[in-house]
């Protein structure tokens, strides 16, 4: 394998820390990792026990003295130490050597303070990383997405991840405008959560909402509506509760944080210049992230911008697919990392 810029052999990495996943790619090889952003503690002494897949398993299931805690809310750390403990896990996992010391790339929401962006860089450095570069998502994504970011023409993306939902028009490298919302499908799965609880009197826990959001939730009316059983706890008897719910009545609970993420794109349409508009009216709207998953999504912004909308191909894997083009083609795209982190 040859050397890369930095020096190392295939060891630069670059980091989609989500909310919900963290996707880790390596210069050469690709995404290698996507596991949730979830580490399992013992309380008493603070050991990790277990991280991603098999931390997320436990969540709900746990005894006393084992937490399940996500490191990561609404895009940025809310728990420094947690998360560290998981970013050098990752790193371990990649790579088998020991002490590798690896440059990586991490993608930050676009509205994240100065404060924010260093605790992750920090976060980062002190889990081994041997300098950590910032990127925002919304580049990330459009990159990742195959979007012309360097040509004088208008790119728009939408990347609706777990915590946070980005919005930016980008041209000529650079984002022109941006708007960044703390919502994301975390606060759908709370609204589906509320909505059981106040509808049904049942109680539900993160992964049966996250579940039901994917298999029944929508942005708007379906040709054929859908419906699935729900299993939880009765708030009345404390006993085994099973109902039926339609997709009609997912759209209703979520229509909530769906309305903002809608409107976030409205305003971001509305400050953005005309000539970028034009090429926008052209090219389309692009949505990424997992968000961009839910049944209508696109059907909706259409409806409500009149503006075309394209799902990314991979749009799951677009902002990890990003910034690991960065790491592919550094020279190229330096000028990106460095805006991002000037910003």
């Amino acid at each position: 394998m040859r050397e890369n810029t930095f020096g190392f052999v295939g060891r630069d990495m670059a980091v989609d820390l989500g909310t919900a996943n963290t996707l880790v790619y390596v210069r050469g090889r690709g995404i290698v990792l996507n596991e949730p952003s979830v580490v399992a503690i013992n309380i008493n002494d603070n050991r990790p026990l277990a991280v991603g897949i098999e931390a997320k398993m436990m969540i709900g299931r746990t005894p006393s003295n084992i937490q399940a805690i996500r490191p990561l809310k609404d895009g940025v750390i809310a728990d420094f130490e947690i998360c560290e403990m998981m970013l050098r896990y990752f790193i371990r996992k990649v790579h088998s050597r020991r002490f590798a010391k690896p440059r990586m790339v991490i993608c930050v929401p676009s509205g994240i303070t100065g404060v924010e962006k260093r605790a992750v860089q920090e976060a980062a450095e002190y889990a081994g990383a041997r300098k950590a570069y910032i990127i925002e998502e919304p580049m990330a994504a459009a990159i990742g997405a195959g979007l012309p970011i360097n040509e004088p023409t208008g790119n728009m993306v939408v990347d609706i991840g777990g915590g946070t939902t980005e919005v930016a028009v980008i041209s000529l490298g650079g984002i022109v405008v941006s708007q960044s919302i703390r919502v994301g499908g975390d606060e759908l799965d709370e609204a589906i959560i509320e909505f059981a609880k106040r509808e049904f009197s049942l109680a539900l826990g993160d992964r049966t909402a996250e579940e039901i959001k994917i298999a029944i939730g929508s942005a708007c009316q379906l040709e054929e509506e859908i419906g699935a059983e729900i299993r939880g706890r009765d708030l009345v008897t404390g006993l085994p509760k099973t109902v039926f719910a339609s997709s009609k009545d997912i759209r209703r609970a979520i229509e909530a944080p769906v309305s903002l993420i809608v409107e976030a794109v409205k305003m971001t349409l509305d400050k953005t210049p005309p000539e970028l508009s034009a090429d926008l009216m052209t090219r389309g709207i692009y949505l990424t992230g997992g968000g961009a998953l839910l049944h209508g999504l696109a059907q909706r912004l259409m409806n409500e911008t009149g503006m075309p909308i394209v799902v990314a191909t991979d749009p799951l894997n677009c902002v990890a697919l990003g910034s690991g083009m960065c790491l592919e083609e550094f020279d190229l795209l330096r000028d990106v990392l460095s805006f991002s982190s000037s910003r």
